[in-house]
């Protein structure tokens, strides 16, 4: 599979005419776009957009590329909200979320809350200053907002255009969060500050402050960086920028929590098993009745509550709660509690539930291909699926799952929590036996905590 660098997308783009060579903001390419790097056209479910960079960018003005994927689920008659899964800094980042928006486990996320979700993609080069992205405030705000106005267009569904936001943010992700949040607070369902926000920045005059309004300290948040960060020599800005950022927000009332993972540093890790139930249950809390009514107000005091870097103490309820509140750690309610309490004591979240067995289950005598439809465990995600042919075990898909970063899953993870290529597909190919019809299959699914469906 190839990988182009953004430049040389950008070059192989414009020799092919698809791109005019002009200041591009405005330029956009939808169906037919092809992702090199995933290897695939964009067709529905999924819809891209593409803004090249300018020739010579205003003040303002976004100086770098971007492209946005935007997956929906199949059938969704109206789109609830919109699932932000943004990258990190650099251009190791950049490429590897090209594949965000076909990650099964967090499009499980979107499917159950009738949310979309979105994969930003920034054409960073390697020698580019991360700011010129991760600060909104230098244009890429403004794209953001353009570009859900075009997948409106182009995936038919007008309600995207002012659908609220769930922000998941690593590192520069967490950056661009933090300072979305300041200037669009009543669009925000929750933010998961995964390792960065710019707080710590700011407050030390690294870049310019912005106000605080009070409707962003209503915004339900959990700042989570990893332990390795503290113990580093030094410790990195991400761990005192989350914590500071923590101690601050709360001290005014805010719903934020701090999850520090004790197995990692500044790689995502087995995070997101702990960030979906929280998005899952502070999208349940927030998203209106109606599609396009106000944001619904959450009431902190309903939550769980927990001691600051105590581990050992279980979290209770709000009224139970016998410590200090103004500097404990919030948690929407008691399933997102438990889980909490479990990840910051082991940087794992247990799950006893197996997977939903596989459906439509299909051979094709032609090929010798097997092929199936799966719904994606939600609480753990999916590692592999076991081949059975006639009562025996013939093989496994894919035939070695992988993450250097986590539990080993289907999707083989990224340093930032995104599928590594090449995507698997739900598929086998029988070349163990003669094809002789009347061979009875079946697939069994196996998540990440290694149970299997029935």
């Amino acid at each position: 599979m190839n990988r182009f660098a953004p430049a040389c997308l950008l070059i192989l783009l414009l020799a092919c005419g698809l791109v005019a060579p002009t200041s591009a903001r405005a330029q956009q390419r939808g169906p037919g776009l092809v992702l090199p790097e995933v290897g695939r056209p964009v067709a529905p479910p999924w819809y891209a957009v593409e803004y090249p960079p300018p020739v010579a960018p205003q003040e303002g003005q976004l100086p770098i590329g971007v492209t946005y994927t935007l997956w929906i689920p199949e059938g969704l008659k109206t789109v609830r909200g919109i699932i932000v899964h943004q990258h990190g800094c650099g251009d190791g980042s950049c490429k590897g979320s090209v594949t965000a928006a076909y990650d099964l486990h967090w499009q499980a996320l979107a499917k159950k809350n009738g949310c979309a979700l979105l994969g930003p993609s920034f054409h960073q080069l390697k020698e580019q200053n991360c700011r010129l992205w991760c600060d909104p405030r230098n244009g890429s705000d403004e794209v953001f907002v353009k570009s859900l106005q075009a997948l409106a267009e182009q995936s038919g569904h007008p309600e995207i255009a002012t659908a609220p936001w769930c922000l998941w943010g690593h590192s520069g992700g967490g950056f661009w969060a933090s300072l979305m949040q300041m200037t669009h607070p009543e669009k925000i369902v929750a933010i998961w500050f995964q390792s960065g926000t710019a707080f710590g920045y700011w407050n030390a005059g690294e870049t310019p402050a912005p106000e605080i309004p009070e409707a962003a300290m209503r915004i339900p948040m959990m700042a989570n960086p990893g332990v390795k960060e503290r113990d580093g020599k030094p410790p990195t800005g991400a761990w005192g920028g989350s914590l500071a950022m923590f101690k601050a927000y709360r001290a005014k009332g805010a719903p934020i929590g701090f999850a520090p993972d004790p197995a990692s540093g500044h790689e995502t890790a087995d995070s997101r098993y702990l960030a979906i139930p929280f998005f899952d249950a502070c999208l349940s809390l927030r998203l209106p009745a109606k599609p396009g009514d106000p944001l619904r107000d959450l009431d902190p005091a309903k939550g769980w509550l927990a001691p600051l870097l105590s581990s050992d103490t279980a979290p209770t309820s709000a009224a139970d709660f016998q410590g200090d509140v103004a500097t404990s750690v919030w948690l929407p309610n008691e399933t997102v509690a438990k889980a909490w309490h479990a990840f910051v004591h082991t940087g794992a979240v247990p799950d006893a539930t197996p997977p939903p067995a596989p459906t439509d289950v299909v051979f094709d005598p032609a090929t010798a291909t097997l092929s199936w439809k799966a719904e994606i465990d939600f609480e753990s995600g999916l590692q592999a699926f076991l081949i059975e042919r006639e009562g025996k075990i013939i093989g496994q898909v894919p035939e070695e799952p992988r993450n250097r970063y986590g539990r080993k899953l289907f999707q083989g993870m990224s340093y930032g929590d995104t599928p590594e290529l090449p995507l698997q597909e739900f598929r086998f190919v029988d070349g163990s036996a003669d094809q002789a019809a009347g061979n009875r299959y079946r697939v069994i699914a196996v998540n990440s905590a290694g149970l299997k469906s029935s």
